[in-house]
């Protein structure tokens, strides 16, 4: 976990859950499940089993399985998974790959944010 008002700059190797409500300057390599906090950012490029992203990300995102985009959430870059979800005032400003060839979801925010 990178607390609020914190700056972590490298990259990173994660096995488990990560949890990011402040800053990550670098490339990132997690085995599990990604959470950007509002307010969160990622500047680099982030592999991940699973993320739900409300804060932002700057560079690419490659999710195995399912990315949930939240209405907070602004992402710049090529954003990649299996299934994707994104709230209504979401921004993505990139290309979107869905890999397992379904739609994009598009959803209504129901939590605070």
């Amino acid at each position: 976990m990178i607390g609020a008002g914190s700056l972590f700059v490298g990259n990173l190797r994660v096995a488990g859950t990560f949890v990011l409500s402040g800053e990550v300057h670098g490339d990132g390599d997690l085995a599990g499940d990604l959470h950007i906090a509002v307010g969160g950012g990622w500047l680099g490029n982030v592999r991940a089993r699973r993320a739900i992203v409300a804060g932002s990300i700057v560079g690419s995102l490659e999710v195995e399985d399912k990315l949930e985009i939240g209405h907070t959430a602004v992402i710049r870059g090529r954003v990649s998974a299996r299934t994707i979800a994104i709230a209504k005032g979401a921004i993505v400003d990139g290309e979107i790959e869905v890999t397992s060839g379904g739609p994009v979801l598009q959803f209504e925010e129901k939590r605070g944010g």
